[in-house]
């Protein structure tokens, strides 16, 4: 078992039990953190440096080729 990120409810990892919201309890719950990421609640800490935006880069150019 693990816990809802957002409410800190059990919520089964494996198997039949886990719910299609997983890691969250809910739909809800999955609603109330995406809510937390558009209202900008979370964020990533610091500036992008020139290795993160290279990285960033070989991501995007890797996903255009699969399309």
């Amino acid at each position: 078992m693990g816990l809802c990120p957002s409410c800190k409810k059990p919520v089964a990892r494996d198997g039949a039990l886990q719910p299609s919201s997983f890691p969250f309890c809910s739909k809800r719950c999955q609603m109330v953190d995406l809510g937390k990421w558009f209202q900008g609640d979370y964020a990533i800490p610091g500036p992008i440096g020139p290795d993160d935006e290279e990285a960033i880069a070989a991501i995007i150019e890797a996903r255009q080729g699969e399309g």
